[in-house]
């Protein structure tokens, strides 16, 4: 009976956060190979110093384009083999101890977990650390998967016995299922917190900036000229903007006014998160009349005014050559057009640019001319994405599956974009960008290739025939 009620206040302090708690270490060094150039270093390194394993442990993030027929262990022991060989035991049959690689391929929809053998985990393990980025990896979300990844490789690798999901499960079916409800509806509450926080960070962060504003956008917006076709445009956006901000306000009001317990509420998030978009619309809106104005007027500033009009789609321009790279693409007669584009339109914006400067163009007329080689672009785009669905997707419904993943890219990338006078004035349907064609494209693939076989995420664990007798932990599966 003690033994028994032992274990019990055990999983008790367990599922509470308290239990008696292994040594945390960060790791010991953090290795990243992205030759698939997919990663934000400025955000994934801070994160993975911050997370705790229970042992000392090298970490090595290692990122490849590849196909989606590819042996991906096979792959990642050679890059091992030619590149990094500390990363292989003396013998050069297992991964070197103390380390553990998280690995995985973008474009041919692998991931990948390897590690020595005195940090190896069992195959469910390894399959439980995969399945925690897929989600994140299928929107394309390369590096929060990868940080996502780590942080379950921390948690399952040389776990204590008392905080192994089978100790839980099993006490916890002694103990009675209350205390698995009380912790899954703290970790709900807690999650809404978390969530509660970030909305409110990134409203108050706009709601602060559009208020010190507040009365030099009005001043802008009473002097941009309503003759001008782009003025008028903007200035319809504008008449609602102070009931708006009276909105926003309020919201801000209610937000601040929410206890901690309040905030664990989902329907509360929901109000904090309605706060924060509604304040960041507010504050992209203020910056577009603030250009509206110095632009069409010609006011000090307006060469400023005129780079954040003009760069969005010189970006757009320069990174065209990475779909002509592609290998989908490849015989495309798209692919021909969007690889002549990329020198003729690049000429014409710098051509267009140098004219504004000297002021053969007046500003109505540059903006006009801005326009027509956006739309140039994003009917190419357009008609590019047809042709890659045609030539992947085999049915309608795969096509309508792609298409629909290429849309939500095409509008999260329209959203989170730098605030232009005609992105304002047209929408995310008349733009399209080619970062969100890529991740779009990938995205509907992926999702595609995932409906086509259920069995193909099943994970393997071989390492081919150039692997040899090599037989260190790790296995791999598709997303």
């Amino acid at each position: 009976m003690k033994r028994l009620l032992g274990i019990l206040a055990l999983t008790l302090l367990t599922l509470l956060g308290v239990a008696p708690a292994a040594l945390a270490d960060t790791p010991t060094e953090i290795v990243v190979e992205d030759t698939a150039g997919v990663l934000y270093q400025p955000q994934l390194l801070p994160a993975l110093e911050k997370i705790d394993f229970h042992s000392p442990t090298t970490v090595v993030i290692y990122t490849r384009n590849g196909d989606y027929s590819d042996n991906f262990n096979e792959e990642v022991l050679r890059y091992a083999r030619a590149n990094h060989p500390e990363w292989i035991s003396t013998d050069g049959q297992k991964w070197a101890d103390g380390l553990f690689i998280f690995a995985f391929d973008p474009q041919g929809r692998q991931v990948g977990t390897y590690m020595g053998e005195d940090r190896k985990v069992s195959l469910a393990k390894r399959e439980a650390i995969q399945e925690s980025v897929k989600d994140l990896f299928r929107e394309a979300q390369w590096t929060d998967g990868t940080i996502t990844g780590v942080k379950k490789a921390a948690k399952l690798i040389n776990q204590p016995w008392y905080q192994s999901a089978g100790f839980i499960i099993t006490t916890s079916v002694v103990g009675g299922v209350a205390l698995l409800g009380f912790g899954a509806r703290a970790a709900v509450r807690s999650k809404n917190r978390t969530k509660a926080a970030e909305h409110l960070k990134r409203g108050d962060a706009s709601f602060s900036s559009v208020s010190l504003a507040l009365e030099t956008t009005e001043l802008n917006a009473k002097t941009i000229p309503d003759t001008s076709t782009y003025g008028a445009l903007v200035l319809e956006k504008y008449r609602d903007f102070s009931s708006r901000y009276n909105e926003a306000s309020v919201l801000n009001q209610q937000v601040h006014a929410f206890t901690k317990k309040e905030l664990s509420q989902g329907a509360n998030v929901k109000i904090v998160g309605k706060y924060a978009d509604l304040a960041e619309e507010l504050d992209t809106l203020d910056d577009v009349i603030g250009d509206t104005n110095t632009l069409l007027n010609r006011f000090s500033g307006w060469e400023g005014a005129w780079e954040r009009q003009s760069q969005p789609l010189l970006d757009d321009l320069n990174q065209l050559p990475t779909l002509v790279s592609q290998r989908e693409a490849k015989g495309l007669p798209t692919t021909l057009a969007i690889d002549s584009l990329h020198a003729q339109k690049t000429s014409e914006l710098q051509h267009l640019g140098a004219s504004f400067q000297e002021g053969k163009l007046s500003p109505e007329e540059a903006l006009d001319k801005l326009r027509d080689l956006r739309k140039e672009l994003t009917a190419v785009l357009q008609q590019h994405s047809e042709a890659m669905i045609e030539k992947f997707a085999k049915t309608k419904s795969e096509k309508s599956q792609m298409r629909l993943a290429m849309d939500i890219s095409r509008k999260s990338a329209y959203r989170s974009s730098s605030p232009t006078i005609l992105g304002s004035v047209y929408g995310w349907s008349s733009y399209y960008s080619v970062p969100s064609f890529s991740t779009g494209y990938s995205t509907g693939r992926s999702q595609v290739k995932t409906a086509r076989s259920n069995s193909s995420s099943g994970s393997s664990s071989g390492y081919g025939s150039s692997g040899g007798s090599f037989s260190g932990s790790g296995s791999s599966s598709r997303f």
